[in-house]
Formats: structure tokens, sequence, C-alpha cells
């Protein structure tokens, strides 16, 4: 799709920085004050932005002003093309994260929120304010994609993005084991779990994948010694496995960090398997594009800090 050059010659940068101050303030008087300028100066903006948007934007209702419907929409749109635009121009200056202000777009599956997002939400409010993320699942064979089209900014994922390319960085967080969870009392069953009964109960299969017909690591582990196990229930949404484990007679394979902490909440049982697994390690990945910027390389730091620190930082659970 082409830039239309003449209307956007119509747009000046201010402007949209100004509304963006009009939007977060709903007042010309603190908005003005924000940016700098006098009232009358944001009085004379404020009727151009809405000469260009067509739109009041701002009304005056009985407890002062509000946002118009068309506002509302623009608030977040506005806020993230600036902190952008910001980037795009200052990547080499200093970043200083109790005044930043930036939307950050987070791909990660839910067993990886769980596991990383309290601690650094915690982190983010206690010294970043202004910093936002936003969460995404993500299509492993279309996040390379999605990094190149600037969808997403940074994704945490395991065993690696074979499909990366050389402007894919990624940065190793851990590596995981395995552990088999299951209700002691429904399966009859006491650590440690037997061949005979793993390969007997049903199985619980965590998978991110499409498809009619998924298959985990247990199944090519067990493939091994001549063996085959019986799926009862394939679902993408990890943390809705230890419900599922402690209502049923079925055990489930996940990563010994998540397992551990389903584990605790749901009263469940714990058990080494009986079969070999390899580790798989858990990385964060994004475009080389933000290697140098420092909005971008504090957040990182952030992520890495707070799993190398933490003990109980728990890792993913995919296709087991």
């Amino acid at each position: 799709m082409g830039i239309d050059t003449v209307n956007l010659g119509r747009i000046d940068l201010n402007l949209l920085v100004h509304l963006d101050a009009l939007l977060r303030e709903k007042s010309v008087t603190r908005a003005a004050s924000r940016v700098g300028i006098g009232q009358s100066a944001m009085s004379h903006n404020l009727a151009r932005l809405r000469e260009l948007f067509s739109d009041e934007l701002l009304t005056r209702g009985s407890e002062g002003m509000r946002l118009t419907p068309r506002a509302a929409v623009l608030l977040e749109p506005v806020q993230t093309m600036l902190a952008q635009v910001e980037a795009m121009v200052s990547r080499d200056r200093v970043f200083d994260p109790a005044t930043a202000v930036r939307t950050f777009r987070f791909g990660l599956p839910d067993s990886m929120e769980i596991l990383i997002m309290p601690a650094l939400l915690a982190r983010i409010r206690e010294v970043a304010p202004g910093i936002h993320l936003r969460l995404y699942n993500f299509d492993a064979s279309r996040l390379v994609d999605d990094l190149d089209a600037d969808e997403m900014d940074l994704a945490i994922g395991y065993d690696a993005f074979q499909q990366g390319q050389v402007h894919h960085k990624r940065r190793k967080l851990f590596t995981e084991s395995w552990l088999c969870m299951f209700n002691a009392e429904k399966t009859g069953i006491t650590p440690p779990i037997s061949l005979e009964d793993f390969v007997r109960l049903p199985h619980v299969l965590t998978s991110l994948r499409p498809g009619r017909s998924v298959r985990g690591i247990v199944d090519e582990a067990l493939e091994k010694h001549g063996l085959h196990r019986t799926v009862a229930l394939t679902t993408p949404r990890f943390l809705t496995v230890p419900s599922l484990v402690a209502c049923a007679p079925l055990i489930v394979t996940m990563q010994a960090r998540l397992a551990r902490l389903f584990a605790a909440e749901f009263g469940l049982s714990l058990s080494p398997l009986p079969v070999e697994l390899n580790q798989v390690t858990v990385s964060l990945i994004w475009h080389a594009s933000y290697d140098r910027d420092p909005a971008h390389a504090w957040l990182r730091d952030q992520v890495a800090q707070l799993v190398g620190n933490c003990e109980s930082v728990r890792g993913r659970t995919v296709g087991a």
C-alpha cells in the first residue's frame, strides 16, 4: 500500500504530541502544562485536531471534559505510535525507566505468563510505571514472520525457533527437565510411577501444535521401548491441566518448575518419569533492529535478571 504523502503533509507531528496530552489529561489547561505551552495555544491545537479527525475529541460533561468514543479509540494507538517514533530516533540515548512511556508487545504461552509475568509486572510497576505490556499467544511456525513484520517486540519460547535467521536474536533464560503429575488418590498410585502405570493410565497432552493428530515427546520416547500411551485429552491451555488431573485418574508430563507450582497449589503428586526425555531450553527472541534500543534492552535484562535471581521461576510446558 502506497503512502499518501499529500495527506500526511497536513499532519504536524507536534499535533499528535498535543493530542496525546489532551487524551491523557482530559483538560486543555493540564495538557498545555504537560507539554509546556500556553492554554490558548493548546485550545488552538485542539481546534486543529478536531478538524483533522472530524470529531470533537473532548466534550464537556457534568464532571468536566470527557473523551468522545472516537477519542477513546485513539488513546492507545497514539501513545504507541509516539513511543515508537521516540524509540526510532533516540535508541542511543540514555533510557530512564522511571519516566519512560512505552508499550511492548510480548508473545508467550499462558504457562510462561504465570511463571514470569507476576514478578516482571511487579518489577515494572515499581521502577517503570509508564511501561505497558500487551501479551499475545503466538504460533511458533509464524513467530519469526511476526517479528519481521514488527507485529511483536519480544517473545519467550522453547528449544529455539529453528527457522530463525541472523537478524533474529536469542537469549537463553534457563533449561528445564520434566516431571509426571497426578492425583495419587484418583489414580491409586504413589510416587515414583512405574513404566507399567505410566503406560496404563490415560494422559493429558499439552500442545500448541495445530492439527488433528498431535504427538508429544513422550510418544517418541515410548516408541523407543515399543510402547504407546492413551491420550484422553489434548489442550493448548496449560493452566487448565491441574484442574483436569485433580479431578480424574489421569497423568500429565510437564516441565518441572510449572509442575511443582501446580502440585503445591492443587495437592497433586509428582514423580520422575520412567522414560528419558531431553531437557528443553527456554529463550527470549527478538528482531535485531531492537538490539540497541535502550528500552528494549532494559526489558530483556529485567526478564533475564528475574529468571536468574528467583529459584521459583518455573519453565514452559509444551507437547509433553
